[in-house]
């Protein structure tokens, strides 16, 4: 297994639709145990492949459950249905969120509060999940990463004055920028 360099905002296959997952060989498994590796190491709570620089649909997850419980998974070729977002500004203290792709901030967003996916894991078994609460916000912020969005990108006007600031900043704006946990110090 390998720890995989993990894209920064201004690499393209951040911004791109990914494309479903057709082959499920040893090669996607390889893939998927170097993503929870990373993931691990890094560490986050998720991971998408286009954030390893691979511009396809699935993404890992790994998350304590209020009970104590391991909640940990991967999902390939999802859809994903949320609830409405409560309307207002989002609390910077209770629903802030940061990103491996943009390393070292965290910014308040409003997201779902329920969320139920569907997709298949690695023996192409069918995967279905309905949470609620930080587990939602995984699920959303990882399936973003599939669409070409980073949660910057759904900021509110004074927090995105302030990662653009940053992006500008750490000239994270521009392709072929990565890091590798455990290798590589993010100085943000």
């Amino acid at each position: 297994m390998a720890i995989l360099p993990i894209c920064i905002k201004g690499e393209p296959v951040l911004h791109t639709p990914a494309a479903p997952v057709t082959e499920f060989d040893e090669a996607l498994r390889t893939l998927v145990q170097d993503m929870y590796e990373t993931m691990d190491a890094a560490p986050g709570v998720g991971l998408a492949a286009p954030q390893v620089g691979v511009g396809l649909r699935l993404f890992v997850y790994s998350y304590e459950t209020p009970e104590g419980e391991p909640w940990r998974g991967v999902a390939i070729n999802p859809t994903l249905l949320i609830s409405p977002a409560e309307p207002g500004e989002p609390d910077e203290d209770i629903e802030s969120e940061g990103c491996l792709s943009f390393p070292g901030e965290r910014f308040p967003l409003r997201r779902a509060e329920r969320a139920v996916l569907t997709a298949v894991d690695l023996d192409q078994n069918p995967v279905h999940l309905d949470v609620t609460g930080w587990r939602a916000r995984i699920l959303q912020h990882e399936y973003d990463h599939l669409d070409g969005y980073l949660y910057v990108d759904r900021l509110g006007p004074g927090d995105w004055k302030t990662q653009d600031r940053l992006t500008r900043k750490y000239r994270w704006g521009v392709p072929g920028l990565s890091w590798t946990p455990g290798e590589d110090d993010i100085d943000a």
